[in-house]
């Protein structure tokens, strides 16, 4: 391949799942605001709501979806007819309540699905997962088909315990090792520090894995307020404390390793799901 023909190809998207052990500790939030800080800073960002049976990114958008994923499984329409734009630009995929698992595709949609994302008529840099919580098939396989893992925890005893859960069935079922961890809601940095250091501890003494620190976000008044509003701190308070968190989040996210031997595209992910569906299979037998 000549110097030229390497320089026009399209670079990796970057795919990163973020996840959490127990609902309640903030994860579509995190998911939406690190897609607004890395658009903010020029990135091109798709969000995909895999919360496949309680989507709920348009509403807290306030955005109205007409159709979603179920209607492109379906054939009722194309990927590109679902997309939203959102905050900052970002790009929506919509999901819908009732959505099959990727477990239960048949191979016609799972080929069908990973066409649709094939032939989106623009490049993305990040694909960001916004996963249910817990550890449902479907959670677990988005989060092995990603190129990241981000685990959303707080100061609260029944999030550690879970999102030791979801790292443990991850690392011992799929074989993941690396996770990164994002202390939320938290009253300072020695806080968030103090909670993952309690994760890690568990983690070393009963786990082959390796857990890194991506930040914290502080608890504050313009989180709710921003909510409120349907839009992102990161629009609302572009300039408030947690807004800066996630500035700081998304200039860490760009320095994160990118992924080798794909592409461009996302399509190469929809593939690496397929594949985590089966080892999910066989791991059950």
């Amino acid at each position: 391949m000549s110097a030229l023909a390497r320089r026009t190809l399209p670079e990796p998207t970057r795919v990163l799942a973020v996840t959490s052990g127990k609902g309640g500790v903030g994860k579509s939030t995190i998911s939406i605001n690190l897609a607004a800080a890395l658009a903010l800073r020029g990135d091109r960002v798709v969000l995909l709501d895999a919360d496949l049976g309680l989507a709920n990114i348009d509403v807290l958008l306030g955005l109205k979806a007409k159709q979603t994923l179920q209607d492109v499984l379906e054939g009722t329409c194309e990927l590109q007819d679902i997309l939203l734009t959102g905050p900052a630009g970002i790009r929506i995929v919509p999901a819908a309540s009732g959505v099959q698992h990727m477990s239960e595709l048949s191979n016609a949609e799972r080929a069908g699905l990973i066409q649709a994302f094939s032939a989106l008529d623009f490049e993305s840099d990040w694909l960001i997962i916004d996963t249910a919580a817990g550890i449902a098939a479907n959670t677990l396989q988005f989060c092995e088909a990603a190129q990241e893992v981000l685990v959303v925890v707080c100061d609260d005893p029944a999030s550690l315990t879970d999102a030791y859960a979801t790292i443990k069935v991850l690392n011992r079922t799929y074989g993941r090792r690396r996770f990164r961890v994002l202390v939320n809601m938290t009253r300072d940095e020695e806080e968030a520090h103090a909670t993952f250091r309690r994760l890690m501890m568990t983690t070393d003494r009963f786990l082959d894995v390796m857990l890194e620190y991506a930040g914290s976000v502080p608890f504050a008044r313009e989180v709710v307020s921003a909510a409120r509003r349907r839009m992102p701190v990161m629009t609302a308070q572009p300039h408030g404390t947690v807004a800066n968190s996630f500035k700081k989040l998304a200039g860490n996210a760009d320095m994160w390793p990118r992924p080798q031997g794909a592409t461009g595209r996302s399509e190469f992910f929809w593939e690496r799901l397929i594949q985590a569906d089966v080892l999910g299979r066989h791991a059950r037998v």
